[in-house]
């Protein structure tokens, strides 16, 4: 079986890496670890295809350590119990580094193994996730390491691996020919991910047909274009990268812009995920436009309905309408605070017990020193309305809601306001 082209073309040093500037640039903090001797424990996290186990590979071979490595996916204790032993060969005198790939696969206990060898040097971790190590990585091991957070591949770096790959592959296929912006379009669409672009390059290549008249055999922007459909999608429903889609499709509402709401549902339908869309553009309806316009609710539980009923490709006409709706409405969070305001009180242990006119029963106790329930029917009182009290006890006087500075909000606000003054200006509002 031949070796994957991505593979053939992997770096073997630093120079030869594309992006990661930020990590790898001359001058950067990793590239003066990968230049020295001393290699301390280290994370390596973000997505597939932009570089982990390259650097960890090159930063390994480097290192003068006794090389071992394993793969979360496949790695059992057995094999971490044989690296720990095989650490006392006379090959390992200057320790052992391990390059642990896909370390969030590995449990608990597995991870613990090594801690102890990791504490006292005998081995030195480079790890790899495409997974939040903050979620996924005993504390233990993320306390004792160095996270460095990897990031996608701009597509003009990524047009620099691949144009190495096409140099590799003329060399096998000197009759290959290249249609003009095919390498431009297999970067734009990868989303990032250099693995996958070589490999769109290399689907195009073994699919390529003669030219009619010549013995060229062309590589064709329509075939890259079928290589790389959907390439440029990087979604995960379990991982970070679907919650951070719908925290940015809810802060761009939040934010009232319209043109980024309407990109993040996008990216979230043509994965093909309709559910999680739904579900919070219902939370942005009470959480961010709220009380400023009470209408957005009904409005978006319908059309959040409506998509349900009607499924994809449909369904994005009214989750659409739902955001362009929400992105330029109104906002306030008043109701929102009010909540999490009232709620905090009641964790720190305030309240106390409801007030005897509110309470559901109409007798009292042989213990009740004053009898009777007390409680006057607001209905009965010019403008429905009176002083009572309403709150226990403890936190009578306290304010939860405060009126947001919208239309809607400061109506209902001057409205109250004006009924309270006249009932307490007319006298006719007993204590």
């Amino acid at each position: 079986m031949s070796t994957p082209l991505a593979d053939r073309i992997r770096p073997r040093s630093l120079e030869e890496m594309v992006g990661q500037e930020h990590l790898l640039g001359e001058g950067a903090l990793l590239r003066r670890i990968a230049q020295g001797k001393n290699i301390p424990n280290m994370i390596f996290y973000g997505p597939s295809g932009v570089g982990k186990t390259t650097a960890a590979r090159i930063i390994a071979a480097s290192a003068g350590k006794k090389l071992e490595r394993l793969n979360g996916t496949t790695a059992s204790t057995g094999d971490i119990k044989a690296i720990i032993a095989g650490r006392e060969g006379f090959d390992a005198l200057d320790g052992v580094l391990l390059y642990l790939d896909e370390i969030q696969y590995l449990n608990k206990k597995q991870q613990q193994t090594l801690l102890e060898f990791i504490e006292d040097g005998s081995i030195t971790l480079i790890a790899s996730t495409t997974e939040n190590p903050y979620f996924y990585v005993y504390n233990a091991i993320l306390s004792r390491s160095t996270v460095f957070e990897f990031k996608p591949v701009t597509a003009g770096e990524i047009q620099k691996s691949l144009r190495r790959a096409l140099d590799l592959i003329r060399e096998e296929d000197p009759a290959i020919a290249l249609e003009e912006g095919v390498l431009e379009h297999i970067a734009a669409t990868c989303g990032g991910d250099v693995r996958k672009a070589v490999n769109a390059l290399e689907l195009v290549w073994l699919g390529a047909s003669a030219r009619e008249g010549t013995e060229n055999r062309l590589l064709t922007l329509e075939d890259a274009r079928a290589a790389s459909q959907r390439s440029a999608m990087r979604y995960d429903r379990e991982g970070d990268e679907h919650y951070d889609l719908l925290s940015a499709l809810q802060k761009s509402i939040r934010g009232s812009d319209p043109d980024a709401g309407l990109h993040y549902l996008g990216r979230l339908l043509e994965a093909g995920d309709l559910l999680s869309p739904c579900r919070r553009l219902l939370v942005i309806a009470a959480e961010d436009v709220g009380l400023a316009y009470p209408l957005a609710m009904a409005v978006v539980k319908a059309c959040v309905d409506s998509a349900l009923q009607l499924g994809l490709p449909e369904a994005q006409i009214p989750l659409a309408e739902a955001v362009v709706l929400m992105a330029t409405a109104p906002k306030s969070n008043s109701a929102n605070a009010g909540i999490e305001a009232a709620m905090a009180d009641i964790r720190a242990g305030k309240g106390g017990p409801i007030p005897r006119c509110l309470q559901n029963r109409h007798y009292d106790g042989a213990d009740a020193k004053v009898k009777g329930q007390f409680y006057r029917y607001p209905h009965d009182f010019p403008g429905h309305w009176l002083e009572q009290q309403y709150l226990p006890d403890a936190l009578a006087g306290t304010v939860y809601y405060r009126y947001g500075e919208n239309k809607t909000e400061q109506a209902a606000r001057s409205y109250w306001e004006a009924v309270k003054a006249k009932v307490r200006g007319s006298g006719q509002n007993p204590r």
